[in-house]
């Protein structure tokens, strides 16, 4: 920083200081020793030129003693200080309040941060107000709290109105489907148990995305995976990060494809068996994740006549979810279901 030339004005005030801590020694120690930054501005001088900063103040903000005096009190101000705390902080150099606001400070190095500023003014025996006392309190760790638990806030919100919609779509797909109270209430709780297990993998993880291999694990443990039946699966295919979004929907999606498969395909009988995996495509738009869930040795199978919950879930609302692709193809000889979405940054097929 270049070397300001002091005005006389600036002189004197400085010489007040010096005699002001000869005076008060034991306070201007306390004041240049106490964890609280602190400083002295001169109030007969346009800006409140600064004229004492104790050593709290100067690690602060980083600046050296003789960088900081003369210099306005303002000029550590961020760009982009609102109006109004502006406005505060100068009403309390007026006189007109006792007190201050929270103001985001930039340090020499450029980075910032926040302080609660306490402007007191400092009086001679006639009663002028010859100089102002400002301590500032440290705010930043505060305010990178709030910013965290308002986006904590935000993403809890975000996750309970996705949740719920899901939930509104289960419900609404089982009522259409059947009057019988009992049918309905094994549809919904079924997949409510489905929501509810990927829900405990996600919040393992942090909500900070799910392992493919993990997810699909979890996803089939009711149909006997950690049962006893696991030579009825063969799951081939690294443990991929996925998002939270894509998690859920994976999870009711498998949930569907082996309830089905229960009922009418590879696990309604001691011998069938189910086939997935998964590979990263690299195509001219991107890499793309093909996964493919594919059934053998189960009764011979036909098209259905009619589109039921599991497939609307599949070719409807996991495509939407993935912004994918999503095939369903009744062969003869087992239901393959392919789906196709973007692969997740950074993955790689192992």
């Amino acid at each position: 920083m270049a070397e300001r030339i002091k005005s006389e004005g600036q002189i004197v005030a400085e010489a007040e200081v010096d005699s002001f801590r000869r005076d008060l020694g034991p306070f201007v120690v306390a004041a240049e020793t106490t964890r609280m930054a602190m400083v002295f501005t001169d109030a007969k001088e346009p800006g409140n030129p600064i004229i004492f900063a104790n050593d709290a103040f100067l690690e602060l903000s980083g600046y050296a003693r003789e960088e900081l005096l003369g210099q306005s009190f303002n000029f550590l101000m961020a760009c982009g200080t609102d109006v109004d705390s502006l406005a505060r902080i100068e009403a309390a150099f007026a006189g007109d309040v006792t007190g201050g606001s929270e103001i985001c400070y930039r340090r020499k190095n450029g980075s910032e941060f926040w302080s609660a500023i306490l402007i007191s003014p400092v009086r001679d025996e006639r009663g002028d107000v010859v100089q102002h006392f400002a301590s500032l309190v440290d705010l930043t760790d505060h305010k990178q709290e709030q910013a965290q638990s308002r986006m904590l806030i935000d993403e809890l919100n975000h996750r309970v109105k996705n949740t719920l919609a899901t939930v509104q779509s289960i419900v609404w797909q089982a009522l259409r489907n059947t009057s019988d109270p009992e049918v309905i209430r094994e549809s919904i709780e079924s997949r409510l148990f489905a929501l509810s297990r990927s829900h405990d993998l996600l919040t393992r993880e942090n909500w900070e995305g799910a392992g493919l291999l993990d997810l699909i694990k979890g996803a089939l443990e009711p149909f006997g995976i950690a049962n006893g039946r696991s030579e009825h699966f063969v799951i081939t295919g690294s443990n991929i990060r996925v998002s939270p979004k894509v998690t859920l929907a994976l999870g009711i999606a498998f949930h569907e494809l082996a309830t089905n498969a229960v009922k009418y395909g590879a696990f309604s009988n001691n011998i069938g068996s189910v086939l997935i995996s998964w590979t990263i495509e690299p195509p001219p738009e991107g890499d793309r994740l093909v996964l493919c869930w594919q059934e053998k040795d189960g009764p011979s199978v036909m098209p259905p006549s009619r589109k039921g919950f599991g497939s609307r879930v599949l070719e409807r609302g996991l495509a939407h979810e993935l912004d994918g692709a999503v095939d369903l193809d009744y062969r003869a000889d087992g239901v393959v279901c392919t789906i196709n979405f973007p692969a997740p940054i950074g993955a790689r097929d192992g």
